[in-house]
């Protein structure tokens, strides 16, 4: 039987059990209503329902969705029944014995606005929401990452993985879009992996899992979006945090977050310094077979000295026009000095296994970068009936110096063999417009369009020049073969339209998205002109079921397309190891991928159940190979390259389970598994050799992740996080299996005015990506990285209080749909 039909009688396996499971009990009730703001009739998200049970006084109960409906599903019995939300005065109803499904209608809250002045902890609570079309991670008492930045932040977001590189992936698929409250954001930058190390995790309030995107998203991601929604504090009055860190290896941090609100005026920052040391290490040992080799095998050991400092700062101001009405802007600066210091001591053997030379590589690297975004919105709620106009504008630049000086002298000799300076910038610019209107007719039916202009410029200059003449301490003379300079423009307008309504238990959203793409590449040493010009369709469907008691059924349809930047066309070589080189390709093409989602959900009152079933197609799909240039290094190597190509047609189909569990009040587990199979078709011929190679191949893989935290007496918690990626493979490459825990304690401290907190990252030491290469005839590799070594973390955080709160709930940065 093959793999994808083991794959689908798993799913459909979990399906049937899980349905017998809820239709076994029939001792349970439906407990429902909606909560609003009594003042302006406007839905309450997030409002907590509380069901206490009067003959056992176990606590339980549920929070209400973006449209402030709750539905819980409980064991009949006496119930005292609450409902609260931050800043509006509670609701309750007197014990009642509640043996049928019983429907509370539209509760209204009033605004307490008599409160004392009280400390309010702010988004202390981490949760997972599960969305029909999308997991919400709401970052709060999250205790492994005080301190960290949003890399770390993501490695704890359900369907997503963050490589011990710094790649991020979601469901196993690389190509994962990471917006910024809901737009592209130079503070994900050139380097993604990089940039998004240099955002402190304080900053950050959510992260949105978007796995099948309606057609008001971007188009770009063919595995789904993931969106970061930085913090935007709307309580009334002066309010928020200072946070101190101090780490080993050496990690010194602060962050401040605060807001100040009036009736009229919001303003707010989040404002971070870091200085970090990540010592990494790396490892190769490449055995080279050809007969004719004057090397057989070269090892290399790599030390990763890093020392970086980052500043960031976000500054903003909303003003309210009228109650439906406001205008926001924003300033975010991120800049950063990197001083970093690789050393790689490479040795290398003859046929019989005897020492023909001992080297050691050091590479000194200067590097500045600093990213700048200024962003102005304007939202009009109209009559606070669900009809909006949102009109988003942002503009940004990125701009990065490095430096590297490179040395290689012969260890046994003590001599200079080589001598190289090599010169990067990087500059980027982007500019945007976003306009989208919705509106709604009668309760059920909605209409939403919208247009999107994006335009982004992006320069890489790339100087080398070596040292020839050793003896007589000759000058750095340029190497003409590689320098070069390109410049990438890309101009992409977009316009989209989608139709939702509502049919009883039956939800359906569907839309049509249409971007059309310029794109112009200039390289220096390019002789013809390389522009490109092409308009894609991209139809969007998502059908949801609501089961009588809550539970959901979904199926998604939607193309994605995936466009070469940033390091995928970076032709510019690495220099970190002579005979390893890594650059991108600016002939790449774009890939278009269909994809489908089934899913299934279910709540019950300390359990939650989502699984997918998921389908991905695409065509002309990248893959990175790797392959003898024929040409060798000063000590007579053979240099190998690594590069992307448009090669193969790839198909993914997979299953996703994500449990939310809660034993006892002080125990909290969240889990999520995922298994896919990729099956990848495509040859290559060499470009350097003509020789053609087939590259099929057929992966299994999977991953697990398993969070615990537990409350402790004294007010003190507790938490555990483990992640196990399993072994994977392509064509010419096999990556072993890879895991990581940490270990958490937070004590509140002062009566909840502050907290202290230690976390330890990577407690086994074991987050070590390692994977052997086969190139036939020419190479066997065997190559171990590891960016980050275990690290202890110390946080200390102390809360500034606030007179009043206003439980305002703003949507339009989060990106959501009206009818989900």
């Amino acid at each position: 039987m093959s793999i994808k039909n083991n794959i689908l009688l798993l799913f459909l396996f979990s399906f049937s059990f899980i349905f017998s499971q809820q239709k076994a009990n029939k001792n349970e009730v439906i407990i429902q209503g909606t909560v609003i703001d009594g003042s302006t009739k406007q839905p309450l998200e997030y409002a907590t329902v509380i069901l206490k049970n009067k003959e056992t006084d176990v606590l339980s109960g549920g929070l209400t969705d973006l449209n402030g409906n709750f539905k819980i599903l409980t064991p009949k019995a006496i119930y005292e029944i609450s409902v609260k939300y931050i800043s509006f005065k509670s609701k309750s109803f007197s014990a009642e014995n509640i043996n049928t499904n019983k429907n509370f209608g539209t509760i209204e809250l009033s605004q307490n606005t008599n409160s004392l002045n009280e400390i309010v902890i702010i988004a202390e609570k981490t949760t997972v929401n599960i969305r029909l079309d999308k997991k919400i991670f709401n970052i709060g008492k999250d205790l492994s990452i005080k301190g960290g930045n949003a890399s770390d932040v993501l490695g704890n977001v359900p369907s997503v993985q963050v490589g011990v590189e710094g790649t991020v992936s979601l469901r196993g698929n690389e190509n994962v879009t990471i917006l910024i409250d809901g737009r592209p954001s130079a503070l994900v930058g050139m380097n993604g992996a990089e940039a998004l190390r240099q955002i402190p995790a304080e900053a950050i309030e959510k992260v949105e899992v978007i796995t099948s995107p309606s057609a008001r998203y971007d188009a770009e991601g063919t595995a789904g979006i993931l969106n970061i929604i930085l913090r935007k504090n709307k309580l009334i009055g002066f309010n928020g945090s200072l946070q101190l860190d101090l780490g080993n290896p050496l990690k010194v941090g602060t962050a401040f977050n605060a807001n100040w609100r009036t009736e009229k005026w919001n303003l707010f920052t989040n404002t971070g310094f870091r200085y970090n040391t990540n010592p990494g290490n790396a490892y190769s040992d490449s055995k080279y077979l050809s007969a004719n080799a004057q090397n057989a095998r070269v090892t290399e050991h790599r030390k990763f000295g890093r020392q970086g400092r980052s500043l960031f700062t976000s500054i903003g101001a909303k003003y309210y026009l009228t109650d439906n009405t406001s205008i926001v802007g924003n300033i975010v600066l991120n800049g950063g000095k990197d001083n970093d210091t690789n050393t790689n001591n490479i040795q290398r053997f003859d046929f019989q296994g005897n020492t023909n030379e001992l080297t050691q590589r050091i590479e000194a690297e200067n590097e500045k970068e600093q990213r700048l975004q200024y962003t102005l919105d304007y939202l009009n709620n109209f009559n606070g009936n669900g009809r909006k106009l949102s009109i988003n504008t942002q503009y940004s630049t990125e701009v990065a110096h490095a430096l590297n000086t490179i040395t290689e002298t012969d260890r046994r000799l003590n001599t200079l063999n080589d001598l190289e300076e090599v010169l990067k910038d990087q500059d980027e610019t982007q500019a945007l417009l976003q306009i989208d209107y919705v509106h709604p007719v009668g309760e059920n039916i909605q209409y939403e369009g919208g247009y999107r202009g994006n335009y982004r410029t992006i320069f890489n200059g790339f100087y080398l020049a070596e040292r020839i003449d050793f003896e007589n301490e000759g000058p750095l003379i340029p190497d003409t073969g590689l320098n070069n300079s390109f410049n990438y423009n890309e101009f992409i307008n977009a316009a989209y339209f989608q139709y939702g309504q509502k049919f009883n238990k039956i939800s359906l959203l569907a839309g049509l998205r249409y971007e059309d793409t310029f794109i112009e590449i200039i390289q220096q040493t390019a002789t013809a002109e390389n522009k490109r010009k092409y308009g894609n369709f991209f139809p969007t469907v998502n059908i949801g079921y609501e089961f009588i008691d809550g539970e959901n059924i979904t199926f998604g349809y939607n193309r994605r397309i995936r466009r070469p930047r940033g390091r995928s066309l970076n032709p510019f070589p690495s220099r970190s190891s002579e005979s390893n080189l890594y650059s991108g390709n600016v002939s790449l093409n774009p890939v278009i991928t269909d994809a489908v989602d089934i899913g299934y959900l279910k709540r019950w009152s300390t359990l939650t159940v989502s699984t997918s079933l998921y389908f991905n197609k695409s065509n002309d799909n990248w893959e990175w190979i790797q392959e003898n240039t024929g040409m060798l290094t000063d000590n007579n190597d053979p240099i190998t390259k690594k590069f992307p190509i448009n090669l193969s047609t790839e198909e993914r189909i997979g299953l996703e389970l994500t449990l939310n569990y809660k034993p006892h009040k002080n125990w909290n587990i969240n889990s999520d598994f995922n298994l896919f199979n990729v099956t990848s078709e495509g040859d290559y011929t060499s470009t350097t050799t003509n020789n053609t190679q087939n590259f099929d191949f057929n992966n299994t893989a999977f991953f697990i992740r398993l969070n615990q935290k537990i409350t402790l007496p004294g007010k003190t918690d507790v938490q555990i996080n483990m992640n196990y990626r399993g072994p994977t493979q392509n064509a010419q490459t096999k990556s072993k299996s890879v895991f990581s825990m940490s270990f958490a304690a937070s004590k509140d401290l002062f009566n909840e005015r502050a907290s202290l907190s230690l976390n330890l990252s990577d407690l086994f030491n074991s987050s070590i990506s390692r994977r052997n290469t086969l190139l036939p005839d020419f190479l066997e590799q065997y190559f171990e990285f590891q960016w980050r070594e275990p690290q202890l973390n110390l946080s200390f955080v102390y809360r500034f209080n606030q007179k009043k709160q206003l439980g305002e709930q703003d949507r339009n940065t989060s990106g959501g749909e009206s009818l989900e």
